[in-house]
C-alpha cells in the first residue's frame, strides 16, 4: 500500500513533556497538545475564523484536526455552543481549512528551499539518501511508481511525505516538473513534518500502510 505521509504525530508524541499546553477539543471531548489541534476564533463581526498561525486574538475554539470532527461540529451547531453565541460559520469550511492547510505545508517547504534544506530532482535526492543526509522524503503523488519505489527503499525508516501533485511540489519549489525532492535535518524540515502531520490527519491518512519513522 502506498504510503501517504508519515504519521508526525506520532513522533511529537514521543517527545510530549507534561508540562505541553493542551487544549480539549469541542467534537470529542479529548485532551490534547495544542499543536495537535486547530484554533478557530471569532471575529468582532461573529464570523469564525481559522487561526492557522495560532496568534489571533480572542478567545480560542479548540477542535481536532480532523475532517470528520469538524463536519460534526458545524452540523450540531458546536462552534456557537463553544463561543456561547450565535455565530456565522462559513460555508464549506471544511475544505477551507484543508486548503489552509496543504498552504502553510506547501509554504514552510519553499521556506526550506530558500534556507537550503531542500534537494531536488531524482539523482539529488538519490545522492542525499545514500549519504544518510536525508531527514526526509518528499515524492509526487502522481509521479512514476517505479522511481518512489526506489527511493522509499533508500528511505528506510525516514518519513515519507507523498500527500501533494507534481504540480503543487514545482509551485512550492519554484521549478517546474519537480517530483522528488528530500530535506535534510533542522527547525524548519521539524516545522514541515508537523504541518504535514495535520493535513494528513485531516485527510484520514494517518493509517494507511504508513511507517512511523522515529529518530
Amino acid at each position: 500500500m502506498t504510503r501517504k505521509a508519515t504519521p508526525k504525530a506520532n513522533l511529537t508524541r514521543q517527545h510530549r513533556d507534561l508540562s505541553d499546553p493542551v487544549r480539549r477539543c469541542i467534537a470529542t471531548g479529548q485532551t490534547r497538545k495544542k499543536e495537535e489541534l486547530l484554533r478557530f476564533v471569532v471575529s468582532p463581526d461573529g464570523l469564525l475564523v481559522l487561526d492557522i498561525r495560532g496568534k489571533l486574538p480572542g478567545r480560542g475554539i479548540w477542535i481536532s484536526c480532523s475532517r470528520t470532527d469538524i463536519e460534526l461540529a458545524c452540523k450540531k451547531g458546536l462552534f456557537s455552543r463553544s463561543a456561547k453565541q450565535k455565530i456565522t460559520v462559513p460555508e464549506s469550511l471544511a475544505e477551507s481549512v484543508e486548503n489552509a492547510l496543504a498552504a502553510r505545508c506547501l509554504n514552510t517547504l519553499g521556506l526550506g528551499r530558500r534556507s537550503g534544506l531542500v534537494k531536488t530532482g531524482f539523482a539529488k535526492v538519490e545522492a542525499s539518501l545514500k549519504a544518510g543526509k536525508a531527514a526526509v522524503l518528499l515524492a509526487a503523488n502522481d509521479g512514476s511508481e517505479d522511481g518512489r519505489k526506489k527511493l522509499r527503499w533508500l528511505a528506510a525508516s525516514l518519513p515519507i511525505v507523498e500527500l501533494f501533485s507534481s504540480a503543487e511540489l514545482s509551485q512550492a519549489l519554484g521549478q517546474g516538473n519537480s517530483v522528488h525532492a528530500s530535506l535534510v535535518r533542522g527547525g524548519l524540515t521539524d516545522k514541515f513534518l508537523v504541518e504535514v502531520s495535520k493535513l494528513a490527519g485531516f485527510r484520514n491518512q494517518d493509517d494507511e500502510g504508513e511507517r512511523t519513522g522515529s529518530e
